[in-house]
C-alpha cells in the first residue's frame, strides 16, 4: 500500500515540476522583450548597431533621455513625456473610474433585479460585446464631428460607461459569490437601493472592480486608435503617449535608435509599475471571478 502510495506522490510531483519548468520558460519568453527593450533604452546607437542583441544593460539610458529632451526642443521629433503622461493620465484615469463604477452598476442591477427584460438585457450587452470598434468608429468620427466635440478628449472618456466585457466579468463574479439575502436585508431596514449599492454591493465585488481597473486601465493607456481619429487637430500639445511614440517610429529622419527604444521604454513604464504592485490583485480576482454559475 505504501508503494502504491509512494508512487502516486511520485507522479505528482514529477508533473508539478513539469508544469513549473513550462511555466517558467513561458514567463522567460514573455519577459524577454521587455528586457530586451529595458537594455537598448541604455545603449546608444552606435552601440546597438555594432554589437546587435545584449542582455547587460549600458549606462546611456539618462543620454538618451536628454537626446530627447533637445531634438523635440529643437522641433525634429515630436515627444514630451510630461505632456504625454499628463494627457494619457487624465484620459486614462478618468476612462477607468468611469468604467468600473457603470459597469459594477448594470452588472448589480442585472443579478440583484428580477425583471423580465434582465435576460434579453444580458443577451443584447453579450451582443454589443462582439461587434469589433473598427466597425462602428467612421459613425462614431461623424457623430463627434456633427456635436462638435473632436478634437477634445470628451469621446475618448465619456463612452467608457459602456463597457460590456467588463460588465460580463463583473455579472459572472456576482453570480458566483455575492449573496442576495444581505441586499433583502438592507431593504427590510429601509436603506435606498442606491445607497445599498454603494455601502454593500461596492465593497463586495472590490476583487472584481480591482482587477477590471487594472485591465482598463492599460486598455486605455496603450489606446492609440480612438485618439488618432478623435484629436484631428494633431496639435502636440494633446498627445498621449501611444500617439507620441507613434510620431517617433513613424519619423523616417530619426536614426537615433537609443532615443527611439528610451522613448517606448517612459511610454509603458506606468503599466509596468501598476502591473507589478497590483499583480497579486489581478491573480486572486481572476480566479474568484472564473467561478461558473
Amino acid at each position: 500500500m505504501n508503494n502504491v502510495k509512494d508512487s502516486y506522490a511520485a507522479k505528482v510531483r514529477a508533473k508539478s515540476i513539469g508544469v513549473m519548468i513550462v511555466l517558467v520558460i513561458l514567463a522567460l519568453i514573455c519577459l524577454l522583450p521587455i528586457w530586451i527593450l529595458f537594455v537598448n533604452a541604455t545603449r546608444d546607437t552606435q552601440d546597438i548597431m555594432t554589437n546587435g542583441l545584449s542582455f547587460i544593460p549600458d549606462t546611456h539610458f539618462f543620454a538618451n533621455i536628454k537626446e530627447t529632451i533637445r531634438l523635440n526642443s529643437e522641433g525634429k521629433i515630436t515627444y514630451d513625456a510630461f505632456i504625454g503622461y499628463r494627457n494619457s493620465f487624465i484620459i486614462t484615469i478618468s476612462a477607468t473610474v468611469l468604467t468600473v463604477f457603470f459597469s459594477a452598476l448594470t452588472a448589480y442591477g442585472l443579478v440583484v433585479y428580477d425583471f423580465k427584460a434582465s435576460g434579453p438585457a444580458y443577451t443584447f450587452i453579450l451582443m454589443v460585446m462582439m461587434v469589433p470598434v473598427q466597425v462602428t468608429s467612421v459613425g462614431f468620427v461623424q457623430f463627434m464631428s456633427q456635436i462638435k466635440l473632436t478634437d477634445t478628449y470628451v469621446p475618448l472618456i465619456v463612452p467608457a460607461v459602456a463597457a460590456p466585457a467588463i460588465v460580463f466579468y463583473m455579472r459572472q463574479y456576482m453570480k458566483s459569490s455575492f449573496p442576495l439575502d444581505i441586499v433583502e436585508a438592507a431593504r427590510i431596514d429601509g436603506t435606498g437601493e442606491f445607497r445599498t449599492f454603494l455601502t454593500i454591493g461596492l465593497p463586495m465585488m472590490k476583487p472584481a472592480i480591482g482587477v477590471q481597473a487594472i485591465f482598463a486601465f492599460i486598455a486605455n493607456w496603450n489606446n492609440f486608435y480612438t485618439p488618432s481619429m478623435v484629436l484631428i487637430s494633431r496639435d502636440p500639445s494633446k498627445y498621449t503617449m501611444p500617439m507620441m511614440i507613434n510620431s517617433i517610429l513613424s519619423n523616417d529622419k530619426l536614426s537615433d535608435l537609443g532615443v527611439k527604444y528610451t522613448s517606448i521604454m517612459l511610454s509603458i513604464l506606468p503599466v509596468m509599475v501598476i502591473y507589478i504592485l497590483l499583480s497579486k490583485t489581478i491573480v486572486e480576482g481572476v480566479a474568484e471571478g472564473g467561478v461558473k454559475e
